[in-house]
């Protein structure tokens, strides 16, 4: 058994003094890799308010130019683990895209997205958008209102193209799972093509999430689906209106995980707990008190080696609001949740979800019965790992006992339908049924043949 160095310690999430226990590291001088995305933040967090050097951890944070070369950079040792999408680690173990077997021990934060589009698009949605009594938009606003301007361009010839950030990402899920639940066919992947945009209605490609507002500003592409701050900069550069947020289609859906490879959690296990432990204690300072300590998230995100974009912008969504228009500043106080509703617990059921959505548009390419989700889901998402770290953080006295869910199987209960755009509930215990609930994607044996769906 490893030897335990005991040390003081105070945390800014209990009030007075605590006992931290010092593990007996395998490696202690690491380097984390991150996209400049706010929900980067539990790691700035740990660095700057010194979770990482409690833990004896001597850490780098390195910013990454696209998601590919972080994921390229776990798997190939230059990193030791990064801030990824959801998505990455699940598809990197089942062998889409690199193959690596990717494992998470920690949830980074629970929505934190949006869905914009650009002037022109808007003004055509309008009309096709119900108005509240003081005239302004009522949200959500579904995919229908966009169906007829898409229909526009067709006639007019003109391809309408949208940006998401990744293959495998929650951008792109999310802004699939939008236009699909207006009726809008994002387009299928198949083994022979991966373009992703096989009998597509909105032809859906990848754009680095801080190139977004440009792009659009340039008309290469009508929307994108990102992170922030790259929505609400397009609204600070009167360049495009945000249509949706992500908790407004999927009420506190799942977003980043902190990823490593199996390798390093299996060579490094104390390692492991140290950093996953300094994580959650960054993710409970971002929410403690009501969001107290955002506004000094925010300065710190907004340095240029993190986020490095305007304070005010990155505070929009950061502190609880959300600009749809210029003044049409609305309260959406979840719209960044980083340790509230067990965010940082990694849920099979989450995992579960992506799967199903990579099964849905082809990037699973034939049906799989829901143990293979279940036993996939089992061997990326690491919640022993977790609970591990949290009981000592607990012991320590650096966390709530209340905090975590220590009886957890892994799975949340049901999402209910009233939280989801679709009206479509869904239950991660049974995958297939769930895509077969969905009325557009694949659903049982259904394969993508050239540019059909067979089956």
């Amino acid at each position: 058994m490893k030897t335990l160095l005991l040390v003081c310690a105070t945390t800014s999430a209990l009030a007075g003094p605590a006992t931290a226990q010092m593990l007996d590291l395998e490696k202690d001088e690491l380097t984390f890799g991150f996209i400049k995305l706010t929900d980067m933040a539990p790691l700035a967090v740990a660095y700057e308010k010194g979770y990482f050097l409690d833990e004896g951890l001597f850490v780098t944070l390195q910013a990454q130019a696209n998601w590919k070369v972080l994921l390229d950079g776990v798997i190939g040792g230059q990193l030791d683990g990064a801030h990824m999408l959801a998505g990455q680690p699940l598809a990197a173990t089942i062998g889409f895209g690199t193959k690596a077997h990717i494992v998470t021990p920690f949830s980074m934060d629970l929505n934190g997205n949006g869905i914009t589009v650009s002037n022109e698009v808007w003004e055509k949605m309008l009309p096709h958008v119900p108005k509240q009594a003081d005239g302004r938009p009522q949200h959500p606003i579904s995919a229908e209102a966009l169906a007829p301007v898409v229909d526009g361009f067709r006639a007019e010839g003109r391809p309408f193209n949208m940006g998401m950030v990744f293959p495998v990402s929650t951008h792109n899920y999310e802004l699939r799972y939008w236009l699909a639940a207006g009726g809008l066919n994002p387009g299928y992947y198949s083994p022979d093509n991966i373009s992703g945009q096989i009998a597509a209605d909105v032809l859906l490609s990848v754009t680095p999430p801080p190139q977004m507002p440009a792009t659009l500003e340039a008309g290469t592409i009508n929307g994108y689906s990102v992170g922030e701050p790259w929505n609400q900069q397009a609204v600070f550069k009167g360049i495009g209106v945000p249509v949706i947020t992500d908790t407004q289609i999927w009420k506190n859906n799942p977003e980043k995980v902190f990823g490593i490879t199996a390798e390093f959690a299996e060579a490094y296990p104390n390692t492991t707990l140290a950093l996953t432990k300094a994580l959650i204690r960054a993710a409970i300072w971002l929410d403690e008190n009501d969001n107290a300590n955002r506004a000094e998230a925010v300065e710190m995100l907004a340095r240029p080696e993190y986020v490095g974009a305007d304070a005010e912008v990155i505070a929009n969504s950061m502190t609880g609001f959300f600009e749809f228009e210029k003044g049409d500043r609305r309260d959406i106080p979840d719209f960044n949740v980083f340790f509230r509703y067990n965010a940082t617990y990694p849920f099979y059921s989450d995992a579960i979800w992506y799967l199903t959505q990579m099964r849905r548009w082809g990037q699973i390419a034939e049906a799989m019965p829901d143990q293979w989700y279940h036993d996939t889901a089992e061997s990326v998402y690491r919640p022993d790992i977790y609970l591990q770290a949290a009981r000592m953080l607990v012991d320590e006295g650096l966390a709530p006992e209340d905090g975590f869910p220590w009886d957890s199987d892994g799975y949340k209960a049901p999402t209910p339908a009233a939280d989801i755009i679709d009206a479509i509930p869904y239950d991660g215990r049974a995958p297939n049924a769930y895509l077969d609930s969905l009325p557009i994607g694949l659903k049982g044996a259904q394969v993508v043949v050239g540019n059909e769906v067979q089956g």
